[in-house]
């Protein structure tokens, strides 16, 4: 049965940035460590961009799992963050229900380590709870391809909308005529092949 196009809508969406420590990006062998990082900093730079509220959780900290990668910590100084003593379901700590909920948003944006525990349990959670949930995929990582497609099978049948970062500054922005160079440097600051597009555009249309 067909589904109907449940779109992104930038007025009525939280961010949820679930265990993106130190030690467990050790463990991401599904995606390339350079390439992960720099999808996880441009999930955080697009909520920046578009104002969405933006909730930071960590597990254990004082264990193996670590610290809050420091860059989100620095983007989101005002967010509310939670450091789960030590519960594995985020949704689990009561904290980061409510902070959710406080927001009045009914679409969350999901992205964590390891993509099968930490994005899939909160996830099949808040779907559960009413949500409309998007997992932003190359944001989240996991040990490798067979444990990350069992996740995003389990969250995808469960109603789940398996997403790109890309793709969700995208379908946020709507239209071009919104704004052209904010974006455009959003996107050249994350990859590489649209700074070229973005270079030749400018050289191309300096002259007029």
């Amino acid at each position: 049965m067909n589904k109907p196009y449940v779109k992104l809508d930038k007025d009525n969406v939280a961010v949820l940035l679930v265990d993106h420590q130190a030690g467990l990006m050790s463990l991401v062998r599904d995606i390339e460590p350079d390439m992960f990082k720099n999808n996880v900093l441009a999930l955080a730079d697009l909520a920046e961009y578009f104002k969405l509220p933006t909730i930071l959780t960590t597990s254990f900290e004082e264990g193996p799992n670590g610290p809050l990668v420091p860059e989100l910590k620095e983007k989101f100084p005002d967010a509310p963050f939670i450091a789960r003593p030590g519960q594995i379901n985020a949704w689990d700590n009561e904290d980061f229900v409510k902070a959710i909920k406080d927001t009045g948003k009914k679409q969350l944006l999901i992205a964590g380590i390891v993509t099968e525990v930490c994005v899939a349990f909160p996830a099949l959670s808040a779907i559960e709870e009413g949500f409309e949930v998007f997992v932003v995929t190359d944001a989240s990582g996991t040990f490798n391809e067979m444990t990350r497609h069992s996740a995003w099978n389990r969250m995808s049948e469960a109603g789940a909308q398996l997403m790109t970062w890309f793709g969700v500054a995208c379908e946020l922005h709507r239209d071009w005529r919104n704004d052209v160079e904010g974006l455009a440097a959003l996107f050249s600051n994350h990859i590489p092949d649209y700074r070229n597009l973005i270079t030749s555009y400018t050289q191309l249309t300096s002259g007029k």
